[in-house]
């Protein structure tokens, strides 16, 4: 199967993180509403939306670009050879486009101004640590499956572990430096203070480069007959080349 063309992978990038960035702001300032003072109700809610979010939108733009969503995931897939740097960079920036466009639309759609900038600090010690390990299970979670033959899991895998982490990191797994970026825009449950926002970028280049090591040493290839059914990072069906 021919892998689509650039502008619609990139096209692809761009809304699937508009639709990521809708879904974490949005939840988050209805969670914020509904269930006003019960912080741990509105992590609950935050968390439950982002989780089945992810797996929809991977689900919708995954056979196009792969749904990568995080410029993160973008580099690591381009250092072991899946992508080229070029398409790297490329989605990068329909990434980062894509979750400031979303965090704007999910304002809107809660009658708040278009920007408003996050006072909410985050740029701690345990939240940098937080982001380091939060990336790296990411990474981790969307490589191992993508190198053993289990790539049809991911959309599920990667909803799971997502939700899962909002609530077993003390930062509440951001994971993706364009949501980050996104998540500076909205004052409210899930936005980010724009002064906290190195810091985390710093944490999930750290993750990602872990990660990329810990890929190396523990899924070095995959063998013809493991990887038939491989979707990620492509999309696709065809045997991806070994990588190592």
């Amino acid at each position: 199967m021919d892998e689509p063309a650039r502008w619609r992978r990139f096209g692809a990038e761009f809304l699937g993180s508009a639709f990521l960035a809708a879904v974490v702001i949005g939840s988050g300032i209805a969670a914020q509403r509904l269930s006003p003072g019960n912080t741990g109700l509105e992590l609950f809610e935050n968390a439950a939306a982002t989780g089945a979010g992810l797996f929809a939108i991977i689900l919708m733009f995954g056979p196009i670009s792969g749904a990568h969503l995080n410029p993160v995931v973008s580099f690591v897939d381009a250092g072991f050879g899946g992508i080229s740097w070029r398409d790297a960079f490329g989605y990068a920036l329909a990434q980062v486009g894509g979750c400031v466009g979303g965090a704007v639309i999910a304002n809107l759609m809660f009658a708040l101004p278009a920007v408003t900038l996050s006072t909410k600090d985050r740029a701690t010690g345990p939240h940098f640590l937080a982001e380091v390990v939060a990336t790296l299970g990411l990474v981790l979670v969307i490589f191992s499956l993508a190198r053993t033959g289990r790539g049809r899991l991911a959309p599920g895998a990667v909803g799971a572990y997502i939700g899962a982490a909002y609530f077993f990191t003390s930062s509440t797994s951001f994971a993706n430096p364009a949501i980050s970026v996104g998540r500076m825009l909205s004052d409210s449950f899930a936005g980010i203070a724009p002064s906290s926002v190195p810091a985390f970028v710093g944490a999930e280049i750290v993750g990602g480069a872990v990660a990329f090591a810990v890929i190396k040493l523990l899924f070095p290839r995959i063998e013809p007959e493991e990887a038939a059914e491989v979707v990620f990072p492509h999309g696709r069906t065809d045997v991806p080349r070994p990588a190592g």
